[in-house]
């Protein structure tokens, strides 16, 4: 997977300046700057309709902006041919579908398409970063096995292994770890950290669990209504004015005893007191 880089001197490669963005006649996204972070774990976060996904979407190229422009190495993304972008850019959307009878293996390959040319193709490279891919998500016992036949945790390792074939430094996740497990849950942000952490990649990450993304996130993004109202390190974003602000939740915000993780817990609502006894309801007729 590479060895370990150190990015606290790098610029950042990817940036959007003044993001105007929507669908059809609605706009999303009114005016939004945002740097993601080298190296470093970022992560979205906003109530639904909050312009999170729209916003990684204008990112990745997927959507174009009405206004503003979309930076990737200096240029705009938009003005750049397609397979380069794929060859620094690694995208996962939100709930992949992968074709029928697909083997792992034949998927975790498809990642290296930005890479191959009619007259140059390398499949020893290309066998090598599948191989590698594989091992680093911890899906190669499945190799030969069917896409559709895995589990749902086991297949979104299998679609991350696809991204990482592609051998990109950026890479942007969209709710990876929607409808599943707990425990697969904090599986797949331990691997993403650690490719943040351990090999210098670049992750910028739409999640859903407010606890998830103060343990893992270095910078914790918060979105309303297509507008980002905080960002910084979660011990700086992450506190009950900014819950009730941005997802009008009432909660007190902890530290973890052991991990020292920030932890939100919900706060039931205040109900008024019931009015005490009069003296003579106090006496029993």
């Amino acid at each position: 997977m590479g060895p370990m880089h150190s990015t606290s001197a790098k610029p950042p490669r990817l940036t959007g300046e003044a993001l105007c963005a929507g669908y059809e006649s609605r706009r999303v996204l009114d005016g939004v700057d945002l740097a993601v972070a080298e190296g470093k774990l970022t992560v979205l976060l906003g109530p639904n309709g909050s312009g999170k996904s729209t916003l990684l979407k204008t990112l990745a190229r997927t959507l174009r902006p009405s206004a503003g422009r979309v930076c990737l190495d200096g240029q705009d993304i938009h003005r750049c041919n397609t397979r380069e972008v794929a060859q620094r850019l690694g995208i996962l959307p939100q709930g992949p579908a992968a074709p029928e009878g697909l083997t792992v293996r034949q998927l975790v390959a498809m990642g290296r398409f930005p890479h191959q040319r009619l007259w140059r193709q390398n499949a020893e490279e290309d066998a090598r970063a599948v191989r590698e891919a594989m091992a680093y998500t911890d899906v190669t016992d499945y190799a030969e096995r069917s896409v559709d036949a895995l589990s749902g945790g086991q297949r979104q390792r299998c679609w991350i292994a696809m991204v990482l074939a592609q051998e990109t430094n950026l890479i942007l996740l969209d709710e990876p770890t929607t409808f599943l497990d707990l425990k697969v849950q904090v599986d797949l942000l331990e691997l993403l950290s650690r490719l943040a952490h351990e090999h210098g990649r670049t992750l910028l990450v739409v999640l859903h669990d407010l606890n998830l993304a103060a343990a893992y996130a270095d910078t914790l993004v918060m979105m309303r209504d297509g507008a980002i109202l905080h960002q910084g390190a979660p011990r700086d974003v992450f506190t009950a004015a900014n819950l009730k602000a941005v997802f009008d939740l009432d909660a007190n915000v902890i530290h973890d005893p052991h991990s020292r993780r920030l932890v939100c817990v919900p706060t039931p609502g205040m109900r008024a007191p019931a009015p005490s006894p009069t003296p003579s309801e106090r006496i029993a007729p």
